[in-house]
C-alpha cells in the first residue's frame, strides 16, 4: 500500500507540473495576443486616419476648385485660404496660383540663376546650375552632337538629361551638378505647372521675388508695390511680372484630428469646364509643410 500511495503521489505530481506548465503557456499566449490586439488596434487607428485624411483632401479640393470657379476669371482670386470642420477633424486650407513659382520648364537663363543666387549660391555658380537646366530640359538637335549629353557621360552617370521638358519637380535631384541641399531649397519655389516664363510677384514668395533681376532687395522683402521700388526695379518686375494667371492652382490641406494626429497634403489642381471642374496634376500625402505657407487660420498651432 505504501508503494501504491508513492507511485500516486509521484503521478499526481507530475500532473500538477504539467497543468502549472500548461497554464503558464495560456497566460504567455493571452499575453501576446494581448499586445497583438493592442498593436492591431493602434495600426487599425492610423489607418482611419489617412483614409479619412484622403477624403478630407478631396474635400479641401473640391472646396477650393469651386471658390475658384464659382467667380469671374476676370476677378477670381490667384490665392486664398479657409477652414472647415469634418467629422472628427478641423481641416485648414490655403490654395494658390502655381504662378508664384518659376517655371522649371519655361523660366529664362536670368530667372533660374536669379533664385540660386537667392538661395546662397555665387553667381557664377548660379549661372552654370541654370545652364545645366536648360540642358537637361533642351531637345538636342538632329545630327549635331549632344553636348549636354557628354557632360553626363564624363561625369559617369548613368543616366542621361531628358531632352524635353521636366515631368516633375523632382527630376532637379538628377540635373547635373546640382547640389543636393541648393535642390532641397528651391524645391518650394519652383513648378512645371504653371507654363509661363513669368511670375506673378503679387503672390511670390520672397525668395521668387528676389531672383529677378533688378528687383530691389527691399522690395523682394516686402511688398513688391511699395513705394520705395526703383526704377530699375519698377522695369524688371513689369518683365517677369506674368500677364496671365495660370490655371494650376496648388491647394494645402493641414487636417488636426481630434485625437491629436496631423496630417498635411497638398495637390496641384488644373480647372477645368462643366464637364470636369478640375483635373489634379500631382498629389502628395502626409507631408511636412513648408515654413514659406502661412495658413492664416483659427487651426494653425
Amino acid at each position: 500500500m505504501i508503494v501504491q500511495r508513492g507511485a500516486r503521489t509521484a503521478r499526481d505530481g507530475f500532473v500538477l507540473v504539467a497543468v502549472l506548465w500548461i497554464l503558464s503557456a495560456f497566460a504567455a499566449l493571452a499575453a501576446i495576443y494581448s499586445i497583438y490586439v493592442a498593436n492591431t488596434a493602434v495600426a487599425v487607428a492610423g489607418s482611419d486616419d489617412a483614409i479619412e485624411a484622403e477624403a478630407l483632401m478631396s474635400a479641401s479640393l473640391e472646396l477650393a476648385a469651386y471658390q475658384l470657379i464659382d467667380t469671374p476669371e476676370k476677378s477670381r482670386p490667384t490665392r486664398g485660404a479657409f477652414n472647415f470642420r469634418l467629422g472628427r477633424a478641423n481641416v485648414a486650407v490655403e490654395f494658390c496660383s502655381e504662378a508664384a513659382r518659376i517655371d522649371l520648364n519655361e523660366a529664362p537663363k536670368e530667372l533660374l540663376s536669379g533664385l540660386f543666387v537667392a538661395l546662397g549660391t555665387q553667381q557664377d555658380e548660379a549661372a552654370q546650375y541654370a545652364a545645366r537646366i536648360i540642358g537637361w530640359r533642351t531637345r538636342p538637335k538632329s545630327g549635331a552632337q549632344d553636348a549636354e549629353a557628354s557632360l553626363y557621360r564624363a561625369a559617369g552617370l548613368a543616366y542621361l538629361p531628358r531632352g524635353a521638358p521636366f515631368d516633375h519637380v523632382g527630376e532637379l535631384w538628377l540635373v547635373l551638378g546640382l547640389p543636393p541641399e541648393l535642390v532641397e531649397r528651391a524645391l518650394p519655389h519652383v513648378t512645371v505647372f504653371s507654363g509661363q516664363d513669368q511670375v506673378n510677384i503679387r503672390d511670390a514668395a520672397p525668395e521668387v521675388l528676389a531672383a529677378i533681376p533688378g528687383m530691389a532687395p527691399g522690395i523682394a522683402s516686402g511688398a513688391p508695390t511699395g513705394a520705395g521700388r526703383t526704377a530699375a526695379a519698377r522695369l524688371a518686375a513689369q518683365q517677369f511680372d506674368g500677364a496671365e494667371t495660370s490655371a494650376a492652382t496648388r491647394v494645402t490641406a493641414r487636417i488636426s484630428f481630434d485625437n491629436g494626429r496631423r496630417i498635411a497634403s497638398e495637390a496641384v489642381i488644373l480647372l477645368g469646364d462643366t464637364n470636369e471642374p478640375f483635373r489634379i496634376l500631382s498629389w502628395r500625402a502626409d507631408i511636412d509643410v513648408p515654413p514659406t505657407l502661412a495658413f492664416r487660420t483659427g487651426f494653425q498651432q
